[in-house]
Protein backbone atom coordinates (compact mmCIF):
# COMPACT_ATOMS: atom_id res chain seq x y z
CA UNK A 1 0.00 0.00 0.00
CA UNK A 2 1.32 3.45 -0.84
CA UNK A 3 1.28 5.64 2.26
CA UNK A 4 -1.01 8.78 1.89
CA UNK A 5 0.24 12.34 2.83
CA UNK A 6 -2.50 12.07 5.47
CA UNK A 7 -0.69 8.58 7.05
CA UNK A 8 2.50 10.19 7.43
CA UNK A 9 0.96 13.35 9.45
CA UNK A 10 -0.99 11.20 11.46
CA UNK A 11 1.62 8.79 12.34
CA UNK A 12 3.99 11.46 13.10
CA UNK A 13 1.64 12.48 15.51
CA UNK A 14 1.93 9.25 17.57
CA UNK A 15 4.42 9.01 20.22
CA UNK A 16 4.06 5.04 20.56
CA UNK A 17 7.50 2.80 20.30
CA UNK A 18 6.40 -0.07 21.56
CA UNK A 19 8.52 -2.70 23.46
CA UNK A 20 12.27 -3.58 22.58
CA UNK A 21 12.69 -6.44 24.83
CA UNK A 22 13.47 -9.74 23.64
CA UNK A 23 15.15 -11.11 20.36
CA UNK A 24 14.26 -15.11 19.77
CA UNK A 25 11.77 -15.75 17.79
CA UNK A 26 10.27 -18.72 19.26
CA UNK A 27 8.25 -20.38 16.74
CA UNK A 28 6.72 -23.95 18.21
CA UNK A 29 7.85 -27.43 17.23
CA UNK A 30 6.10 -28.18 13.97
CA UNK A 31 5.09 -24.50 12.55
CA UNK A 32 7.12 -24.65 10.36
CA UNK A 33 5.63 -23.55 6.68
CA UNK A 34 7.07 -25.00 3.23
CA UNK A 35 5.48 -25.07 -0.46
CA UNK A 36 4.06 -27.74 -1.65
CA UNK A 37 2.36 -27.82 -4.91
CA UNK A 38 -0.27 -24.72 -4.61
CA UNK A 39 -0.79 -24.74 -1.01
CA UNK A 40 1.55 -23.92 2.17
CA UNK A 41 1.72 -26.68 4.41
CA UNK A 42 3.57 -27.38 7.72
CA UNK A 43 5.80 -29.90 8.77
CA UNK A 44 3.09 -32.34 9.46
CA UNK A 45 1.94 -31.88 6.06
CA UNK A 46 -1.33 -29.70 6.94
CA UNK A 47 -2.52 -27.13 4.52
CA UNK A 48 -1.77 -23.70 5.99
CA UNK A 49 -4.09 -21.07 4.94
CA UNK A 50 -2.86 -17.28 6.10
CA UNK A 51 -5.54 -14.92 7.12
CA UNK A 52 -4.28 -12.00 8.78
CA UNK A 53 -3.73 -7.92 8.96
CA UNK A 54 -1.29 -6.07 8.03
CA UNK A 55 0.40 -3.97 11.09
CA UNK A 56 2.05 -0.92 9.15
CA UNK A 57 4.48 1.40 10.91
CA UNK A 58 7.95 -0.04 11.17
CA UNK A 59 8.48 1.00 7.69
CA UNK A 60 8.17 4.68 8.39
CA UNK A 61 8.56 5.43 12.17
CA UNK A 62 12.30 4.76 11.82
CA UNK A 63 13.17 6.52 9.04
CA UNK A 64 10.88 9.82 10.03
CA UNK A 65 12.81 10.01 13.23
CA UNK A 66 10.54 9.57 15.93
CA UNK A 67 10.54 6.02 16.70
CA UNK A 68 10.30 2.49 15.34
CA UNK A 69 6.61 1.19 15.69
CA UNK A 70 3.12 3.25 15.54
CA UNK A 71 1.04 2.44 18.35
CA UNK A 72 1.42 -0.16 20.90
CA UNK A 73 3.26 -3.89 19.48
CA UNK A 74 3.86 -5.30 23.33
CA UNK A 75 1.75 -8.76 24.53
CA UNK A 76 -1.45 -7.31 24.73
CA UNK A 77 -1.37 -5.41 21.57
CA UNK A 78 -0.26 -9.03 20.00
CA UNK A 79 -3.26 -10.81 21.81
CA UNK A 80 -5.77 -7.97 20.51
CA UNK A 81 -4.96 -9.47 16.67
CA UNK A 82 -5.31 -12.71 17.64
CA UNK A 83 -8.39 -12.62 19.03
CA UNK A 84 -9.56 -12.04 15.86
CA UNK A 85 -8.91 -15.36 14.97
CA UNK A 86 -6.02 -14.18 12.38
CA UNK A 87 -3.53 -16.66 12.31
CA UNK A 88 -0.89 -14.22 10.51
CA UNK A 89 0.35 -10.53 10.79
CA UNK A 90 2.12 -8.55 7.82
CA UNK A 91 5.50 -6.59 9.04
CA UNK A 92 6.61 -4.03 6.51
CA UNK A 93 10.52 -3.27 7.25
CA UNK A 94 12.66 0.17 6.19
CA UNK A 95 15.98 -1.19 4.89
CA UNK A 96 17.87 2.02 5.79
CA UNK A 97 16.78 1.03 9.59
CA UNK A 98 17.62 -2.22 9.45
CA UNK A 99 20.93 -1.33 7.79
CA UNK A 100 21.81 1.55 9.99
CA UNK A 101 22.08 3.88 6.71
CA UNK A 102 21.79 7.15 4.94
CA UNK A 103 21.42 9.18 8.64
CA UNK A 104 18.52 7.62 10.36
CA UNK A 105 18.78 7.95 13.67
CA UNK A 106 20.71 5.66 15.74
CA UNK A 107 18.11 4.86 18.52
CA UNK A 108 16.00 3.87 15.42
CA UNK A 109 18.22 1.79 13.40
CA UNK A 110 20.86 -0.77 12.99
CA UNK A 111 20.69 -3.38 16.39
CA UNK A 112 18.21 -1.62 18.02
CA UNK A 113 15.75 -1.16 15.45
CA UNK A 114 16.66 -5.14 14.21
CA UNK A 115 16.15 -6.01 17.89
CA UNK A 116 12.63 -4.61 18.06
CA UNK A 117 11.64 -6.02 15.41
CA UNK A 118 12.87 -9.54 16.40
CA UNK A 119 11.10 -9.27 19.53
CA UNK A 120 8.06 -8.32 17.76
CA UNK A 121 8.08 -11.29 15.75
CA UNK A 122 8.83 -13.21 18.73
CA UNK A 123 5.76 -12.27 20.39
CA UNK A 124 3.29 -12.67 17.19
CA UNK A 125 4.79 -15.95 17.35
CA UNK A 126 3.89 -17.02 21.00
CA UNK A 127 0.48 -16.00 20.37
CA UNK A 128 0.31 -18.73 17.53
CA UNK A 129 0.79 -16.04 14.59
CA UNK A 130 2.59 -16.40 11.47
CA UNK A 131 4.82 -13.81 10.24
CA UNK A 132 5.53 -12.33 7.05
CA UNK A 133 8.78 -9.33 6.73
CA UNK A 134 8.21 -7.20 4.41
CA UNK A 135 10.61 -5.02 2.66
CA UNK A 136 8.37 -1.63 2.31
CA UNK A 137 10.39 1.59 1.85
CA UNK A 138 13.91 1.37 -0.10
CA UNK A 139 15.91 4.21 -1.68
CA UNK A 140 19.09 4.08 -3.68
CA UNK A 141 22.24 5.51 -3.06
CA UNK A 142 22.61 7.92 -0.04
CA UNK A 143 18.85 9.28 -0.14
CA UNK A 144 16.99 8.33 3.21
CA UNK A 145 13.92 5.33 2.32
CA UNK A 146 10.99 7.70 2.83
CA UNK A 147 8.71 6.18 0.70
CA UNK A 148 7.86 3.65 -1.88
CA UNK A 149 10.16 3.18 -4.96
CA UNK A 150 9.27 1.38 -8.03
CA UNK A 151 11.90 -1.50 -7.81
CA UNK A 152 13.95 -2.47 -5.03
CA UNK A 153 18.14 -1.06 -5.33
CA UNK A 154 20.97 -3.00 -5.68
CA UNK A 155 22.64 -0.32 -3.50
CA UNK A 156 21.19 -1.56 -0.18
CA UNK A 157 18.43 -4.31 -0.95
CA UNK A 158 20.03 -7.73 -1.34
CA UNK A 159 22.30 -6.71 1.86
CA UNK A 160 18.91 -6.05 3.34
CA UNK A 161 17.80 -9.37 2.82
CA UNK A 162 21.24 -11.63 3.06
CA UNK A 163 21.02 -9.79 6.84
CA UNK A 164 17.17 -10.56 7.06
CA UNK A 165 17.76 -13.78 6.25
CA UNK A 166 20.85 -14.33 8.66
CA UNK A 167 18.67 -13.30 11.28
CA UNK A 168 15.68 -15.18 10.96
CA UNK A 169 17.10 -18.30 9.16
CA UNK A 170 15.71 -22.20 11.10
CA UNK A 171 12.61 -20.26 11.71
CA UNK A 172 10.51 -21.21 8.77
CA UNK A 173 7.12 -19.61 10.81
CA UNK A 174 8.46 -16.22 9.55
CA UNK A 175 7.60 -15.52 5.74
CA UNK A 176 9.73 -13.09 3.41
CA UNK A 177 7.83 -11.09 0.80
CA UNK A 178 10.76 -9.67 -0.94
CA UNK A 179 9.39 -6.23 -2.58
CA UNK A 180 6.05 -4.54 -1.64
CA UNK A 181 4.44 -3.14 -4.62
CA UNK A 182 7.03 -3.14 -7.75
CA UNK A 183 5.53 -0.81 -10.58
CA UNK A 184 8.92 -0.60 -12.96
CA UNK A 185 8.55 0.76 -16.26
CA UNK A 186 6.24 3.64 -15.75
CA UNK A 187 4.09 1.50 -13.18
CA UNK A 188 3.06 -0.37 -16.81
CA UNK A 189 2.23 -4.14 -17.42
CA UNK A 190 5.29 -4.55 -20.22
CA UNK A 191 7.71 -6.92 -21.55
CA UNK A 192 10.69 -4.52 -20.21
CA UNK A 193 8.71 -4.23 -16.71
CA UNK A 194 9.02 -7.78 -16.59
CA UNK A 195 12.35 -8.10 -17.18
CA UNK A 196 13.23 -5.39 -14.78
CA UNK A 197 11.26 -7.04 -12.35
CA UNK A 198 12.90 -10.70 -12.74
CA UNK A 199 16.86 -8.98 -13.93
CA UNK A 200 17.06 -5.73 -12.33
CA UNK A 201 19.39 -3.74 -13.63
CA UNK A 202 18.82 -0.30 -16.02
CA UNK A 203 15.63 0.10 -16.06
CA UNK A 204 13.32 2.42 -18.18
CA UNK A 205 12.46 5.41 -16.41
CA UNK A 206 14.45 5.03 -13.26
CA UNK A 207 17.33 6.11 -12.29
CA UNK A 208 19.23 3.53 -10.51
CA UNK A 209 20.25 0.33 -10.75
CA UNK A 210 17.68 -2.25 -9.53
CA UNK A 211 17.90 -5.17 -7.77
CA UNK A 212 15.71 -7.93 -9.51
CA UNK A 213 13.62 -10.51 -7.93
CA UNK A 214 16.23 -13.02 -9.14
CA UNK A 215 18.91 -11.50 -7.01
CA UNK A 216 16.49 -10.89 -3.87
CA UNK A 217 16.32 -14.83 -4.02
CA UNK A 218 19.36 -15.36 -3.97
CA UNK A 219 20.22 -13.15 -1.59
CA UNK A 220 17.96 -14.82 0.74
CA UNK A 221 19.46 -18.70 0.14
CA UNK A 222 23.36 -17.55 0.15
CA UNK A 223 22.12 -16.98 3.85
CA UNK A 224 21.79 -20.47 4.60
CA UNK A 225 17.62 -19.05 5.38
CA UNK A 226 15.25 -21.73 3.72
CA UNK A 227 11.87 -19.62 4.54
CA UNK A 228 9.00 -19.17 2.26
CA UNK A 229 9.25 -16.16 -0.42
CA UNK A 230 6.71 -14.11 -1.55
CA UNK A 231 7.03 -12.35 -4.43
CA UNK A 232 4.28 -9.44 -6.05
CA UNK A 233 3.71 -8.31 -9.41
CA UNK A 234 3.81 -5.89 -11.53
CA UNK A 235 2.03 -2.42 -10.91
CA UNK A 236 2.02 -2.00 -6.87
CA UNK A 237 1.84 -6.28 -7.13
CA UNK A 238 -1.74 -5.93 -8.94
CA UNK A 239 -0.43 -7.54 -11.73
CA UNK A 240 0.67 -11.12 -12.29
CA UNK A 241 -0.11 -11.62 -15.73
CA UNK A 242 3.31 -12.71 -17.06
CA UNK A 243 4.52 -13.39 -13.08
CA UNK A 244 4.88 -17.46 -14.03
CA UNK A 245 7.17 -17.00 -17.42
CA UNK A 246 9.51 -14.79 -15.35
CA UNK A 247 9.72 -16.75 -12.23
CA UNK A 248 12.78 -16.10 -10.71
CA UNK A 249 14.78 -19.67 -10.19
CA UNK A 250 14.81 -21.20 -6.21
CA UNK A 251 16.96 -24.22 -5.34
CA UNK A 252 14.23 -24.91 -2.91
CA UNK A 253 11.54 -24.38 -4.91
CA UNK A 254 9.90 -22.35 -1.93
CA UNK A 255 8.27 -19.07 -3.62
CA UNK A 256 4.60 -18.10 -3.06
CA UNK A 257 2.87 -15.30 -5.17
CA UNK A 258 2.19 -12.26 -3.89
CA UNK A 259 -0.87 -10.26 -4.81
CA UNK A 260 -2.08 -6.64 -3.68
CA UNK A 261 -5.49 -5.71 -4.97
CA UNK A 262 -8.11 -2.50 -3.80
CA UNK A 263 -11.56 -1.10 -5.06
CA UNK A 264 -9.21 1.56 -6.51
CA UNK A 265 -6.28 -0.50 -7.75
CA UNK A 266 -5.65 -2.52 -10.63
CA UNK A 267 -7.88 -5.92 -11.43
CA UNK A 268 -10.97 -5.49 -9.80
CA UNK A 269 -13.14 -7.21 -11.27
CA UNK A 270 -13.77 -11.16 -11.19
CA UNK A 271 -13.12 -11.49 -14.79
CA UNK A 272 -9.39 -9.62 -14.14
CA UNK A 273 -8.93 -11.98 -11.27
CA UNK A 274 -9.71 -15.11 -13.34
CA UNK A 275 -7.56 -14.00 -15.77
CA UNK A 276 -5.16 -12.80 -14.28
CA UNK A 277 -4.54 -14.34 -10.69
CA UNK A 278 -6.61 -17.94 -11.50
CA UNK A 279 -3.48 -19.21 -13.47
CA UNK A 280 -1.10 -18.51 -10.95
CA UNK A 281 -3.12 -20.09 -8.15
CA UNK A 282 -2.78 -22.85 -9.99
CA UNK A 283 0.87 -23.47 -10.05
CA UNK A 284 2.02 -21.92 -6.63
CA UNK A 285 0.86 -20.83 -3.14
CA UNK A 286 -1.34 -17.55 -3.85
CA UNK A 287 -0.91 -14.93 -0.58
CA UNK A 288 -3.31 -11.74 -1.45
CA UNK A 289 -0.74 -9.99 1.28
CA UNK A 290 -2.73 -6.94 0.99
CA UNK A 291 -6.76 -5.67 0.47
CA UNK A 292 -8.95 -3.15 0.81
CA UNK A 293 -12.02 -1.22 0.65
CA UNK A 294 -11.78 2.39 1.08
CA UNK A 295 -15.62 3.80 0.33
CA UNK A 296 -16.63 1.77 4.01
CA UNK A 297 -18.24 -0.33 2.34
CA UNK A 298 -17.70 -4.35 2.50
CA UNK A 299 -18.87 -5.72 -0.74
CA UNK A 300 -16.04 -5.65 -3.02
CA UNK A 301 -13.68 -7.19 0.08
CA UNK A 302 -16.25 -9.63 0.44
CA UNK A 303 -16.43 -11.12 -2.99
CA UNK A 304 -12.68 -11.01 -3.02
CA UNK A 305 -12.22 -13.26 -0.08
CA UNK A 306 -14.72 -15.45 -1.53
CA UNK A 307 -13.25 -15.73 -4.48
CA UNK A 308 -9.74 -16.32 -2.28
CA UNK A 309 -11.28 -19.06 -0.38
CA UNK A 310 -12.95 -21.07 -3.42
CA UNK A 311 -9.06 -21.51 -4.16
CA UNK A 312 -7.68 -21.76 -0.92
CA UNK A 313 -5.62 -19.07 -1.17
CA UNK A 314 -4.65 -17.24 1.64
CA UNK A 315 -5.04 -13.11 2.71
CA UNK A 316 -4.61 -9.97 4.51
CA UNK A 317 -6.06 -7.53 5.28
CA UNK A 318 -4.80 -3.84 5.31
CA UNK A 319 -4.09 -2.05 7.76
CA UNK A 320 -4.38 -2.64 11.65
CA UNK A 321 -3.52 0.90 12.44
CA UNK A 322 -5.57 3.74 13.76
CA UNK A 323 -5.07 6.77 11.35
CA UNK A 324 -8.30 7.89 11.22
CA UNK A 325 -8.63 6.66 7.42
CA UNK A 326 -11.51 4.76 5.68
CA UNK A 327 -8.79 1.59 5.60
CA UNK A 328 -8.77 1.20 9.30
CA UNK A 329 -9.43 -1.81 10.64
CA UNK A 330 -9.85 -0.78 14.25
CA UNK A 331 -10.72 1.74 16.22
CA UNK A 332 -8.17 1.43 18.74
CA UNK A 333 -5.35 -1.09 19.65
CA UNK A 334 -7.57 -2.83 21.92
CA UNK A 335 -8.68 -4.60 18.88
CA UNK A 336 -12.40 -2.88 19.06
CA UNK A 337 -13.40 -2.85 15.09
CA UNK A 338 -14.32 -0.54 12.45
CA UNK A 339 -17.79 -1.48 10.40
CA UNK A 340 -14.85 -1.78 7.94
CA UNK A 341 -12.78 -4.09 10.25
CA UNK A 342 -15.82 -6.17 11.27
CA UNK A 343 -16.18 -7.89 8.42
CA UNK A 344 -12.59 -8.69 8.40
CA UNK A 345 -13.25 -10.15 11.73
CA UNK A 346 -16.43 -11.71 11.29
CA UNK A 347 -15.10 -13.86 7.86
CA UNK A 348 -11.62 -15.11 10.56
CA UNK A 349 -13.99 -16.32 12.95
CA UNK A 350 -15.58 -18.29 10.68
Amino acid sequence: MRTSPLMLLVAAALAGCGDRTGTGTGAPSGATLHVQGTALVDSAGRTVRLRGVDRSGAEYACAQGWGIFDGPVDSAAVAAIASWHANAVRVPLNEDCWLAINGVPAAYAGANYRQAIAGFVGRLERAGLYVILDLHWTAADTARALGQAPMPDRDHSPAFWSSVGATFKGDDRVLFDLFNEPYPDNNADTPEAWRCWRDGGTCVGMSYQAAGMQELVDAVRSSGATNVLMLGGVQYASGLSHWLANLPTDPLGNLAASWHIYNFSWCTTTACWDSNAAPVARQVPLVLGELGEDDRGSAFVTALMDWMDARQGSYLAWEWDVWGQALDLISSYDGTPTPYGQTFKTRFGQ
